[in-house]
Parts: C-alpha cells; structure tokens; sequence
C-alpha cells in the first residue's frame, strides 16, 4: 500500500468512527449463577430497527499470562476442557476477582495455577471473546524472568499439569492448531509476530 493510501484509509476510519450505540428500551434476568449470568434486551438500532429478544452473557473480566522463564522457556498448562471434550495446551489463566486489578489477578492465577512468580511484568493487549453476546474484557500479560517460588495451589475442580516448553515448541503448536483456546492462541500469535522464530 502506497504511503498516500494509508493515510487516506486513516482519515477514512476517522471519518466512519461514529457511536452506533443500541438503546435498551427493557432488559430482564434469565439466569443469575456465580459462572453464568444471561439477561434479555429489547434493544432498539439507531435505523430504528427494534430486536425484542438480544441475549447477553455477564462475565467478570478475564487475565491471561505468556509466562517465560529466566532460562527462556515458555511456562504452559495442560488442562481438559469440557465445553469441546479436549485436553489442550493452554497458558495461565483465570479471573479477575472483586478488589483485584489485571495485574493483580494475573499474578494471583500464575501463583495458584503454576506455583511461579517474579519476573517483569508488563500489560500485552486486551480483547474480547465475543464483543457481541459476551461483556467482559480479557486482559493479557507478558511476564519474563518468572521462577518457582511454591507449589500449585489448585481448587478441587481445576487438574492441570505444567509443562516447561521451548520457543519452538509453543510456536509448532500454535502453527498446527494444537492451541484452541482464543483467547490465549491471539496474544501468543502477536508475541510471535514480534519475536519470530528462526525455520
């Protein structure tokens, strides 16, 4: 793209960022569980469309962590996922709890899940898991430098399994699908993009 085009497609985005806001005219609780919160909305569009029956899901925000330890190595998780029945690689992860920041949480979950801490740590970017239907926003980290200082402190219903993993090994499962979960495999392709592996 020609330096001329990019900067028209800017203004052109500048131009066309308008609030498009839907106005919720009645809203009403369907369900309200400590892990699944769904409430209806009749919304009205701007065009004046009206939808009687907008799902929404209430999630607390969500933290994930690209852990690497002083030696280099990528701190990964094996877990089972219900909801498609596979156990998967994953990184850590978890929820913002009530008085907790991001970072807060973050640590807190890399702490429980894996037993590591320390390290530098730095916010990676932000993202939704459904802008749509979903309200929360899940918060990424990159910490490096992080080194064992306990053991797993897991709830009874979490069994996860951790795996030190080299560069090239995180990138191979990213590169074959192996990592499903999106909202981890999206943080993990942008650490990629910035520090490529050598093939």
């Amino acid at each position: 793209m020609a330096t001329a085009d990019f900067y028209l497609d800017t203004r052109r985005i500048k131009e066309n960022n308008q609030d498009r806001k839907w106005e919720i005219i009645k809203s009403e609780y369907l369900i309200k569980r400590p892990w699944l919160t769904a409430r209806k909305d009749h919304v009205r569009l701007p065009t004046g469309v009206e939808n009687k029956e907008y799902y929404v899901l209430e999630y607390p925000d969500w933290v994930n962590v690209i852990a690497i330890t002083k030696d280099g190595s990528f701190l990964m998780e094996r877990q089972y996922r219900h909801g498609i029945g596979l156990t998967s690689y994953e990184i850590c992860a978890g929820v913002c709890e009530p008085g907790e920041t991001p970072l807060e949480s973050a640590k807190r979950e890399l702490y429980e899940e894996t037993g590591f801490g320390g390290g530098e740590w730095k916010p990676y970017m932000e993202i939704s898991a459904n802008t749509s239907t979903m309200t929360n926003i899940c918060h990424c980290f990159v910490a490096t430098g992080v080194e064992p200082v306990s053991t797993q402190h897991l709830e009874d219903t979490e069994d996860i399994s951790i795996h030190l993993l080299t560069k090239e090994e995180v990138y191979e499962l990213l590169r074959t699908d192996r990592i499903k979960q999106s909202l981890m495999a999206a943080p993990l392709w942008k650490y990629f993009s910035e520090h490529p592996v050598k093939v």
